[in-house]
Parts: C-alpha cells; structure tokens; sequence
C-alpha cells in the first residue's frame, strides 16, 4: 500500500510518500525557520499562510521524487492535530480535496503518535548501540517511546502498531519548550533548542548545579528548572553590574541541557525496567539534541536496554512519519470521512 502523508501542524510544510509503512519513496520538507526567526518563535497566521503558498508545490515534488503519480497512491494521511489550527486546517482540507477528487481513503494522523512511527521506517534510524548489537533498520513494538518535542514530553508504551499508551507526561513545560525559553534568556538566536545544544558544547555541564525536578511516577517538570536558569542569569547581572553573559554562556548552557537529559534519561529507563519493556525507541524534534542521544545511548548500553533513535531528518516534523502511521491506522481498520476535523490540543 503506497500513502501519501501531508503534515503541516507548525512551520513546516511536509508531503511524503512511504510504501507499507516502512519503505520511503520521497520525503520533501520546506522549513519556515527563516521566516519566523525575526519574531523569536512561530507566529499561527504566517505559518498557515505560508503552508497554503507551497503545498501543491511540495506535493508535486514528492511525487516526483518517489516517481509515481497520483493514480499509483493507494490512500492519504493527513496530520489532524495536536498543531496549530490554522496550519493543520491547510493540510486537512488539502488532503481531503485530494481524497475526494481521486477517489481515495483518507486518515487523520494524531501527530505525536507519528512521531513514534518515525522509529518505523527502513533506514531511518541512526546506528546506535542496541544492548549487545547495532540497532536494526527500523523498530518493531512492543517498546517504550520517550516523545520529546516543543510542545510536549511524553513516555508512551507502545504495545503494537495501533496501541499506544501514555504512562508519563510533562505537568508544566515541555522540554523544547524549557530549550527555547531559556536559549531566549541567554540571547541565543531562534531556534534556540539547536542553539543551546551547539553552545554547550563548549561548556561544563558541571559549572552550575541547576535543579532535577521530582515528581510522582513518571511524569516531569521543566517549569522550576527553567525558573533557575533564569534567576541565576538575574544574579549575575546584578554582580558585575551590567548585561554581558560573555563567556559564562557555553557554562549555564551545558549546564541546564545536562539537567534536562538527566531527568528524560532516568525517567525513561526507570520506566522501561519497571514496565517491563527492553527497548527505547525516542522521538520528537529534542530527539534531534547531542547530549541526549549520546546520554541515552550510555545509559541504555549500561542496563542492557535496546535503542533505536531515528535520524535527525526524521525527528522532526515529517511527512513520512504521518504516512507511516496512516499506513498502520488503515491496517487497523481506521478510515475517516470528510467529515474529519483539525483538533489543536488533540491528545493520544
């Protein structure tokens, strides 16, 4: 079964075609980055106008790419939500005119379980320590799956192709959302997750002892770290008396990335001994962070935990990653109408 996938839940415009779930044909993405940069975040209105101007375009290249037309595409998946509603409004009714038109199945994608299905696809994953052996060329369930992302950081068991169950979840800030808030405090240019990653680098991820949040069973909590950072900035300021973090940067960057990943790798290996799951498969655009990949490789290693973490291209928002959860929903006996519709703050 080939599916086309349509995602366009934030600022980037993304149409792929993937054969079974698993075999990418095509995977074109076209980033808003540059556009949102001068306003420090995404902005709803600019992002959905955008997505209307080069979907068809997208579209055409995707096709192009995996070198098929429309008659050879077997059904449409379409990210309905979490997103914002204007921007998975264009890939919603894009897609259903497409269905309509072609006479074809459509099937709304709940977007975080997509990116759980990123683990899914044949090459798509980075060649990590697996236990004992590589990790294969793509996951298979049962695993458990640590979502990390701007919006949301979950743990999910993932039981089989269609089940998926929270067991953990943020009670305040996401993660990426905590990157992006405190890379802003430090002057760090937008994106800041990808700027916090790159400038702690150079840093000591002992210089400050920012705080690992506890909390009940396997949720987290990014809000009071966030509030560290960013007091310990304010202190700091007051001490020499003026604005200029110069040269302390790469520090309390280093520091507040290694916080974070402490709290992500614990809770998830906890997680996945106390559940009963041997392997980790991680997603979602923090997923795409150094000092996590290479925390979370270490750690699994040491407890004989497998791990599959997809690549970069891969972790962030994607089409081939709807596609593959449409392809597993229709497998399963899911199939929408045109009656189907964008849900913003849509849940697993």
């Amino acid at each position: 079964m080939t599916i086309l996938g349509i995602e366009t839940s934030c600022d980037e415009t993304s149409v792929a075609v993937v054969r079974n779930g698993r075999e990418v044909l095509s995977n074109v993405i076209a980033s808003q980055v540059e556009l949102h940069a001068p306003f420090g975040g995404v902005v709803p209105e600019i992002a959905a106008r955008r997505h209307i101007e080069c979907i068809g375009s997208i579209t055409d290249e995707a096709l192009r790419q995996a070198e098929v037309s429309f008659a050879d595409i077997d059904a449409y998946a379409v990210a309905n939500g979490p997103g914002l509603a204007g921007a998975l409004l264009v890939g919603l009714n894009y897609a259903k005119a497409l269905a309509y038109v072609n006479k074809k199945p459509l099937v709304g994608v709940q977007h975080i379980e997509g990116h759980v299905c990123a683990n899914f696809l044949e090459g798509g994953l980075e060649p990590v320590c697996a236990g004992e052996s590589k990790s294969k060329v793509s996951a298979s369930p049962p695993f458990l799956s640590l979502v990390v992302s701007g919006g949301h950081t979950l743990l999910l068991a993932v039981t089989d192709y269609d089940t998926y169950k929270v067991i953990g979840s943020t009670r305040d800030d996401a993660a990426g959302e905590a990157f992006d808030k405190v890379a802003r405090v430090l002057g760090l240019p937008y994106p800041g997750g990808p700027e916090i990653d790159r400038v702690a680098a150079n840093g000591s991820p002992d210089a400050v002892a920012f705080p690992r949040a506890k909390v009940r069973g396997y949720d987290f909590s990014f809000s009071g770290l966030k509030t560290a950072v960013v007091q310990h900035v304010a202190k700091l300021k007051q001490a020499d008396g003026t604005c200029s973090l110069q040269g302390l940067i790469p520090d309390i960057a280093a520091s507040f990335q290694q916080a974070v990943v402490d709290v992500l790798v614990e809770r998830a290996t906890t997680a996945c001994k106390n559940e009963n799951f041997s392997h980790v498969a991680l997603a979602g655009g923090v997923a795409c962070n150094k000092g996590l990949r290479a925390a979370m490789e270490t750690a699994c290693r040491e407890k004989g935990i497998g791990l599959s973490i997809p690549k970069p291209v891969y972790c962030t928002d994607n089409a081939a990653m709807i596609a593959s959860r449409g392809y597993y929903r229709l497998a399963a006996g899911h199939e929408d109408d045109l009656a189907l519709n964008a849900f913003p703050g849509r849940m697993v």
